[in-house]
């Protein structure tokens, strides 16, 4: 059976997403380069840096756990991510963010 290790995300500047991430997941660089990030409560990411630009919506997201959803919006949106759409949906509800480049992930209740 294979373990999760990495999530990988296309991008046009490695460095320049990899400073967003890290400081989205209170991660850390793990090379010069920045394209590697860790963190204490998940998978590696790696940046990979590509020639062309996202063009359609992901069909993989990452969700963000969050205590207070209100707050980590704020923060992630004073790190370059912008909020896309708030979403309700059968009880739940969840805040559609993308990233400097324009990659979707969400911001949901850890409860």
């Amino acid at each position: 059976m294979g373990n999760l290790m990495c999530v990988t995300i296309d991008c046009k500047d490695a460095k320049r997403l990899a400073t967003f991430w890290a400081a989205a997941l209170d991660g850390y660089m793990t090379d010069e380069s920045g394209i590697f990030i860790r963190s204490e409560n998940g998978p590696m990411m790696y940046l990979q840096q590509v020639p062309e630009g996202k063009t359609v919506k992901n069909r993989v997201h990452l969700d963000i756990g969050a205590e207070d959803t209100l707050a980590e919006v704020s923060r992630l949106e004073k790190l370059g991510a912008s909020v896309v759409e708030e979403k309700a949906e059968g009880g739940a509800q969840w805040t559609i963010m993308a990233d400097p480049e324009g990659n979707e992930f969400c911001v949901c209740p850890l409860s």
